[in-house]
């Protein structure tokens, strides 16, 4: 668990859940868990691996 989280939904979330919440951490990183199964923990990365996988997202490479 992460001790300063403050869990964030995107805007583009469905009503269903269907959408994935971050969480920025004191170690300047960030993690990653399933909405709809919080309870299996999260995937953490350094802020520039996820800056460099939002700016791949965006640009359709992924």
């Amino acid at each position: 668990m992460i001790a300063d989280e403050r869990w964030r939904t995107s805007s583009y979330s469905t009503a269903k859940g269907e959408c994935v919440e971050i969480a920025a951490t004191s170690t300047r990183g960030v993690a990653v868990r399933d909405t709809k199964n919080r309870d299996a923990g999260h995937l953490s990365m350094p802020a520039g691996e996820w800056a460099a996988f939002l700016t791949a997202v965006k640009a359709a490479e992924l």
